[in-house]
């Protein structure tokens, strides 16, 4: 069993020419939880889709516990890599919560959801 929650599967789906599903499932203690967020289709728009999937399914696996909401996410080069960063705020903690992950062969989404949880890591330990 995983001390924290793990990602499982991202899916993306355009629904109309301007609005898509981004599905976050995350595995923990053998159960899947899922996170769902729809918007723009405009790719500037997709990080933060992914970003706020990516809380609604980490609600889920601390059963509402903790209620979440995305300050901000972004991908920037870093040296010779990419970084996805996330900044997560949490109602009853005035300090935001910051994380980051390397894109791994350009997969951004994986990046974006990687930086969520590790800004969240610790907090969510706390709940489970």
């Amino acid at each position: 069993m995983s001390e924290r929650p793990a990602i499982v599967q991202i899916i993306e789906s355009t629904e109309s020419d301007v609005q898509t599903r981004v599905v976050i499932t995350l595995g923990w203690s053998d159960e899947e939880f899922h996170g769902e967020s729809v918007g723009s289709s405009s790719p500037t728009s997709r990080p933060r889709l992914v970003g706020e999937a990516t809380l609604r399914a980490v609600e889920a696996v601390t059963s509402d516990r903790l209620q979440l909401s995305l300050a901000a996410v972004a991908t920037t080069d870093l040296g010779v890599g990419q970084v996805a960063m996330a900044q997560v705020l949490m109602v009853g903690d005035p300090e935001p919560l910051v994380g980051s992950s390397l894109v791994r062969s350009d997969d951004e989404a994986a990046a974006t959801v990687r930086a969520v949880l590790d800004a969240l890591n610790r907090r969510i330990a706390t709940v489970l």
